[in-house]
């Protein structure tokens, strides 16, 4: 059984690595920084007096497929759909001379993904604004956190804009989502190979 399973890692291995697109990370334009430790990613940037991350992670990014089925006329071995990971991810905004970090939640709403006809539409949104305490590590659910849900839509269209005049609009939403393909990607061969190795060690 383990031999037939490491024979099959081997060819999925190699069936992957023929598809991968990239064979480094993609960068993302406009000066942001890559540092990824594992599954997590991120993306730091400094402009006047402000640094800004955008921390994210591609464990559970890529939304359940909603058509596993082949569809009539088409054969099950045809071209599978790309898988595309659309990560949560984090932006932190840091002013020089305060003690507090701005945090934004965002995320990537399922439904908005492939509408590419309408201009105007923002393919991320925010969830999530609270303040936190500058260079600590957790932060505290003491501390108030403004769900976006039932939000003045005039103060929500001015996050966005700060959000973009700060680099993160839907340039680098787009961007992002490529380079959390491919970095979903990378790791899931080594997975491949990791788990090859685990099952031929006797």
């Amino acid at each position: 059984g383990d031999k037939a399973f490491a024979q099959f890692l081997t060819d999925e291995d190699q069936g992957e690595r023929k598809i991968q697109k990239h064979k480094s990370l993609p960068k993302v334009s406009g000066g942001w920084e890559l540092e990824v430790h594992g599954t997590e990613a991120k993306l730091v940037r400094k402009i006047a007096g402000e640094k800004i991350t955008v921390t994210f992670n591609i464990n559970n990014s890529i939304p359940p497929s909603a058509e596993d089925e082949p569809q009539e006329g088409q054969k099950p071995d045809e071209q599978e759909p790309e898988l595309t990971s659309t990560p949560n991810f984090v932006v932190e905004v840091i002013k020089d001379d305060t003690k507090q970090t701005l945090v934004l939640d965002c995320h990537y709403p399922e439904d908005e993904l492939g509408h590419e006809g309408e201009e105007e539409s923002d393919i991320f949104t925010i969830r999530e604004v609270s303040f936190q305490p500058t260079g600590e590590a957790d932060w505290k659910d003491t501390n108030y956190t403004l769900n976006t849900d039932s939000l003045d839509w005039a103060l929500y269209d001015h996050l966005m804009d700060f959000l973009a005049d700060r680099g993160v609009d839907n340039t680098f939403a787009d961007e992002l989502i490529e380079l959390s393909t491919a970095l979903e990607h990378q790791e899931y061969i080594k997975f491949l190979e990791d788990l090859k190795s685990f099952v031929k060690c006797q």
